[in-house]
């Protein structure tokens, strides 16, 4: 009888599944706190302020400069990266984890749009059906709130802040694309911390909440998985290219859709899964369909 072994899989593949439980598990740890009580500004902090321990750390091991190079850009990735991640948690902490997840992989849409407007880049065949299955499935999974008889519809606050996120995590990484040719990585990681604890330190001032030692612990687990998740994203594009690489990270929406249902008795709706689904199909061709069109082309 044939037995399963780990090493069957590649590492690459490894690394991303790796990446995607630890950005579920980051996930849900939001969702808990919040639920007891923890307001989305103070999540924001704590995750900044164990980033900013472990990439300054990083940073420093390398010997490099923490200021980088083209300091306005890399200020403007920090600033756009802490909104986004304001608007993704918030979405998290208001929507069942599946459905929030699955909303903020729609950036894929943002980003090739941005990349013609911004880097002139070429929208391709792959990405065209990428973004038309994508926005077929937007409107699916949000369509029950345009019909007042369907009961099964989002909060649109929600949704609209869960889409901003997507839209600037987009931006966020059209920068970091341009940023990568004259700095290091660990100084673009850098700059998020360095501005997000500020600000989020600021906003949630008049709102504070003295956590308890339980919740502290998972405040700082959120930043502890988040590194996890983007190690495991890092060491797999180094590992498996990238289109490869990048359809496994969206076996994170099952590992929340698990996570929901476990912890959160969350189950997802009909309209998700349908959806969900073109959302997913679409991110996943526009990963991996540029070869099928490119030997098409070839013929």
């Amino acid at each position: 009888m044939p037995t399963f072994s780990l090493s069957a899989i590649p590492i690459g593949i490894r690394y991303m599944l790796l990446s995607a439980l630890g950005f579920a598990l980051m996930s849900a740890c939001v969702k808990y706190v919040s639920i007891n009580g923890i307001p989305v500004f103070e999540i924001v902090a704590s995750r900044a302020l164990v980033s900013l321990i472990i990439s300054y750390t990083d940073v420093r091991r390398k010997g490099l400069s923490p200021w980088g190079n083209n300091k306005p850009l890399l200020l403007l990735r920090g600033v756009l990266g802490t909104m986004a991640l304001m608007c993704v948690y918030y979405a998290v902490t208001t929507l069942p984890l599946a459905e929030a997840t699955v909303l903020q992989y729609t950036h894929p849409v943002f980003t090739a749009i941005l990349g013609l407007v911004l880097l002139k880049e070429r929208l391709q065949g792959a990405t065209l059906v990428c973004i038309a299955l994508c926005l077929t499935g937007l409107y699916i999974m949000v369509q029950p709130n345009l019909n007042a008889s369907i009961d099964d519809a989002l909060p649109t606050f929600s949704v609209v802040v869960a889409l901003m996120g997507a839209f600037g995590s987009s931006i966020a990484y059209v920068i970091v694309r341009k940023l990568s040719r004259t700095e290091d990585s660990s100084v673009i990681i850098l700059y998020f911390p360095m501005i997000a604890l500020p600000v989020s330190t600021v906003l949630m001032w008049p709102s504070f909440v003295m956590p308890s030692l339980s919740l502290t612990l998972l405040l700082v687990l959120v930043g502890v998985f988040t590194q996890v998740g983007q190690y495991g994203l890092t060491k797999a594009m180094q590992t498996q290219q990238a289109g490869q690489a990048s359809a496994y990270a969206y076996i994170q929406i099952v590992f929340s859709t698990l996570i929901g249902v476990w912890i959160f008795n969350e189950v997802p709706s009909i309209w998700t899964y349908i959806g969900g689904g073109l959302i997913v199909a679409g991110a996943l061709f526009n990963a991996m369909g540029h070869r099928l069109f490119r030997r098409r082309a070839s013929v």
